[in-house]
């Protein structure tokens, strides 16, 4: 910690817990502090919540995705919280979700814990990549999120992952199309990540890629 003050171990553990909890996700700060209070049965503080948040992402244990910034205002959105490693979430919480296509398809019941694991994979993949900025899109009046922009030069690329066996090609692609018919946001093109061959997409502005596909690039 600071000089002369040492880190309260027990809330920097649950912090780290319940970002594995919110893998993939972007909970309010407040969201997170009401947690922590409750497990620890201590007062604790929106402010001490990202504090802690931002020693574990120095530490990379985390990536924190900021909010895009343009057009947020004065509404500012929380960032995404992607594990460096998945297997950081397996080990601490003993709960092992399986995202490989043939293991999900056997425990249906896990698609959506999938979907967000496979999210924060992503982040964390694209994260690493030098020269690439590298954000998320919270959702603001009537415009869909979108799970990540990645920012190069002054072009914006639109990534969505829909981690799912099947895709509908008009309602999984609506955050995408939204965001490239935007002209202030000056997208070529947006990339839709699957979970498997990719679903062919009409929409030519659009590039559709298997996650599997995807991490190979690293």
């Amino acid at each position: 910690g600071d000089r002369g003050r040492k880190r309260d171990a027990p809330l920097l553990e649950e912090v780290f817990r319940l970002a594995c909890r919110y893998i993939g996700q972007s909970p309010g700060l407040t969201v997170l502090a009401r947690e922590a209070q409750r497990a620890l049965s201590a007062n604790v503080g929106s402010q001490r919540i990202s504090h802690y948040l931002r020693f574990l992402g120095d530490t990379l244990l985390l990536r924190l995705i900021e909010p895009l910034e343009i057009r947020l205002k004065k509404q500012r959105g929380s960032p995404k919280i992607c594990l460096a490693d998945h297997g950081l979430r397996a080990s601490w919480l003993q709960e092992v979700v399986p995202i490989a296509p043939a293991d999900l398809a056997a425990n249906p019941h896990l698609t959506t814990l999938a979907g967000h694991i496979s999210e924060s994979v992503v982040g964390a993949t694209l994260s690493t990549i030098s020269h690439l900025d590298l954000t998320h899109l919270p959702a603001r009046r009537g415009d869909p999120e979108v799970d990540f922009i990645l920012t190069v030069g002054t072009k914006r690329i639109p990534l969505e992952v829909k981690y799912q066996r099947s895709i509908d090609p008009l309602r999984d692609t609506e955050a995408l199309r939204t965001f490239i018919e935007k002209a202030v946001n000056n997208a070529p093109f947006g990339v839709l990540v699957t979970q498997l061959d990719p679903t062919p997409i009409r929409d030519p502005r659009i590039v559709s890629l298997p996650l599997s596909s995807l991490l190979l690039l690293r």
